[in-house]
């Protein structure tokens, strides 16, 4: 492929440029990142994924939010990065592995159309409770209900790792002003050493589940894979859903089998917008 070769892919609301660490000609330092996301993106959970070699997997990723901090997993972003290598012939098989920062992953392309991969599967592995792996700065051994006060707010948190931390809290109304508000705050509390990604959640009936997603390093989000399997270990822990459940986003929804090992699959839809080349004055701006 020509050096600086990028694909925008699309799912549920999210955005993700798709680059090749072996056909780029500049670093993806901090500032890098944050030039192309604002280039790129509005309003979304947005960032780059990075193809790289794994000596444990298939293929390796590496994820990027747009303030230019790494994830360890992204539900989203695997799905999208799954669609690319498949659709543009790196794998040439349904099913294969792929390593991230936050473990390894299953992969099944479900349905392909045209030669495309369009409905993608991963297994994002098991749902980790305990508060040391999650990190939190609190002694309790598992963060369930935990009070926490954010300005003028009470709130009940649950904390849970799918590969990257996350805060659940469980509302009867979702407000998408107040996760606006108060987002950014639950992010960066105070029992967080490592910011954290934050869920309101609403129990429609056990098999439906409405999210608000506030995502550390991009905001205010439209959708989220990860966010999703998150919600639904949270709820299946405490016995609200069933081992099968819609997730549903401002950015569409997700289907999320959970059994009774906490061992999460996530499926959804992906579509390419686009693919090109980034600019050499863009790349010469990253480079000052």
């Amino acid at each position: 492929m020509t050096e600086n070769f990028f694909v925008k892919t699309h799912g549920l609301g999210n955005e993700y440029l798709v680059f090749d660490e072996d056909n780029i000609t500049f670093n993806l330092s901090e500032r890098a990142i944050k030039r192309i996301c604002n280039v790129n993106f509005g309003i979304g959970s947005d960032g780059i994924l990075l193809l790289v070699k794994s000596d444990k997997a298939d293929i390796g990723l590496r994820i990027f939010n747009p303030d230019g901090s790494e994830a360890e997993k992204s539900g989203n972003g695997l799905r999208i990065f799954c669609k690319y290598v498949f659709d543009y012939g790196i794998i040439k098989r349904n099913e294969f592995t792929v390593e991230t920062k936050g473990g390894i992953v299953k992969a099944n392309i479900e349905e392909v159309r045209n030669n495309k991969a369009t409905l993608i599967t991963v297994d994002m592995g098991k749902a980790i409770f305990k508060s040391s792996d999650i990190p939190t700065k609190i002694e309790k051994d598992i963060v369930e209900n935990e009070l926490i006060q954010i300005e003028d707010k009470e709130y009940r948190i649950n904390c849970v790792s799918v590969g990257n931390p996350h805060c659940v809290i469980i509302k009867e109304n979702l407000d998408v002003e107040e996760i606006k508000k108060y987002g950014k705050y639950i992010e960066n509390y105070k029992m967080f050493p490592n910011r954290i990604n934050v869920q309101f959640a609403k129990v429609v009936n056990r098999n439906e589940v409405e999210v608000l997603i506030w995502e550390r390093g991009a905001g205010f989000t439209l959708a989220s894979g990860s966010s999703s399997c998150a919600v639904a270990s949270v709820l299946r822990r405490k016995g609200l859903i069933d081992s099968e459940v819609t997730i549903k986003m401002l950015g569409g929804k997700l289907k999320i089998q959970i059994n009774d090992e906490m061992e999460i699959r996530m499926t959804g839809e992906i579509r390419q917008i686009c693919e090109g080349i980034l600019s050499e004055e863009l790349i010469e701006d990253l480079e000052k």
